[in-house]
């Protein structure tokens, strides 16, 4: 009988095996958490940093906090004005648009050089359920699947 051999890569690490901050990105890196990712992309902070936070908050403000952000919330963001505003002289670092077709509305949220974050409560909503969603499958087993 022929034994096959199966080679495995780095990448393919069975979940036993993953670290703590590798399992964080590989999570991270799902289709659903996109919005949540293009924010921690922009704040500057290590994966180890954010995973310790994120273990230990139960909210996205609370999560901000403990990495030294500060959230600034106002009743509505204009897209299309923050754009001119990018780059260092404007104080802008991102601007992050989540556009909802269901109610077709755009959420904003601004990653600001002086460490705050300004946006909407209907984004802090928004990414308290994705952070709640990517906590459960980063402690949970439904994080090894996919």
């Amino acid at each position: 009988m022929i034994e096959k051999k199966t080679i495995t890569s780095a990448t393919d690490q069975t979940p036993a095996m993953e670290s703590g901050e590798s399992r964080f990105q590989r999570i991270l890196l799902r289709t659903e958490f996109k919005p949540l990712k293009a924010v921690f992309d922009n704040l500057a902070i290590s994966v180890a940093v954010m995973h310790a936070a994120i273990i230990t908050t139960n909210s996205y403000q609370l999560f901000l906090g403990k990495l030294g952000y500060r959230v600034v919330v106002v009743p509505q963001i204009h897209e299309n004005d923050c754009y001119s505003r990018l780059g260092p002289k404007g104080g802008i670092r991102a601007v992050l648009p989540i556009h909802d077709t269901a109610t077709y509305s755009t959420m904003v949220t601004l990653v600001n050089y002086d460490s705050t974050l300004t946006t909407t409560a209907n984004s802090i909503d928004f990414y308290d359920h994705q952070l709640a969603d990517f906590k459960v499958q980063l402690m949970s087993r439904s994080g090894n699947a996919g």
